[in-house]
């Protein structure tokens, strides 16, 4: 229970279900700056989210635990992002969240304690296909605020765990659901902002803990000329307009970020356009990988409409993503979640994105397909 509505109305539908419900806020993460307060009761999402979650645990009638997990969201959760920024990648914070945290330690933690299931209020579905007994994550009914591209990594023995009881319903229902039972969360905003990151300023928590990634460096452009200066690669990310620095008469974008050599390369708005990808840590949620290229949906970010693509299995826990169509700032560190109408076939983390706006690939890697 972060403190928001989702996982308010989460346990307000398991107690209306007549399951037993125990409430747990995570501690998950305190600034080293924080006051007294925040370091005793800070939750998962800023210093108030334990109190509401636990008003809302009294108006429901639960128990209500708040579970100290700084040591293993630092190792889990923080010290991966830093890393990551510090290799010129974008990581997604929210997938080693549910998997190691939420589904994974907590998961541990509720057996302990004889409970069945964890829930959330995360909007996904899950059901069970009859016709190979495998658990299948689903888009949920309001697909504005669908979260599978954040829950795809998960195993099955975690989605036969997992429970989601507001993937059925929409964000007004939500509310409605909410305000009806008086809930004090009903009308709460949602936070836009990383948990750990309350202040929105990632950089300043890369700076403190990897300090290598903001050396200066050069900003070239796509023939190796230098263009300016830019003051560390952890300030960036594929895709990124602002911040750079120069001025010309057309604007430029980071295509490429190089912590090797620190170096930022930039180019205009075509050249952030990628045909193909390759994927690791890939998961196939629903199955079996598949012994031939699969058509699918591809989604390479939160923000981002899923397109027509081709997926294929590499070895070594790979896969390739082949898009009919270019696709704008595929960026290394994020994930790629594939689907087949509402189904979650499976996602990986992008590692290296090709293929730019020349001719059409005519196969993918040589497995012949158009």
């Amino acid at each position: 229970m972060s403190g928001g509505v989702d996982s308010s109305v989460a346990a307000a539908l398991l107690v209306e279900q007549g399951y037993e419900v125990l409430g747990v806020t995570l501690r998950v993460w305190v600034p080293p700056e924080a006051d007294a307060e925040a370091r005793r009761f800070g939750g998962c999402c800023g210093t108030g989210g334990a109190e509401d979650a636990r008003r809302v645990a009294r108006a429901l009638g639960i128990p209500h635990y708040v579970l100290n997990t700084e040591a293993e969201f630092a190792r889990a959760v923080v010290d991966p992002f830093v890393a990551a920024y510090a290799a010129g990648r974008t990581p997604v914070p929210c997938l080693a969240c549910n998997t190691e945290l939420k589904f994974g330690w907590l998961l541990r933690r509720a057996r302990a304690w004889e409970a069945t299931a964890v829930a959330t209020g995360h909007y996904a579905r899950i059901s069970r296909d009859p016709a190979t007994g495998r658990w299948v994550l689903r888009r949920s009914r309001d697909l504005r605020k669908d979260q599978t591209d954040f829950l795809w990594p998960l195993t099955q023995a975690q989605l036969a765990a997992a429970r989601f009881p507001v993937g059925e319903l929409t964000k007004e229902e939500v509310r409605a659901y909410a305000r009806r039972l008086g809930l004090p969360t009903a009308d709460k905003p949602e936070s836009q902002e990383l948990c750990f990151v309350p202040d929105g300023d990632y950089r300043r928590l890369v700076r403190g803990r990897a300090p290598a990634a903001f050396r200066p460096g050069p900003i070239v452009d796509e023939t190796g000329r230098r263009l300016g200066e830019h003051p560390g690669v952890g300030n960036f990310t594929v895709g990124q307009r602002r911040g750079l620095g120069l001025s010309g008469s057309r604007p430029l974008y980071v295509v490429a970020i190089d912590p090797a050599t620190n170096t930022v390369t930039v180019g205009d708005a075509r050249a952030l356009e990628r045909r193909r990808l390759v994927a690791q840590a890939v998961n196939f949620v629903a199955g079996e990988p598949p012994p031939t290229p699969l058509r699918v949906t591809a989604k390479i970010r939160h923000s981002h409409t899923p397109a027509p693509a081709w997926v294929r299995p590499l070895p070594g826990g790979r896969a390739e993503v082949l898009f009919d169509e270019p696709q704008r700032a595929v960026a290394p560190g994020q994930s790629v979640v594939w689907y087949q109408g509402d189904v979650v076939v499976g996602g990986g983390v992008i590692a290296r994105a090709e293929d730019t706006t020349g001719a059409r690939p005519a196969l993918v890697d040589g497995c012949g397909v158009a």
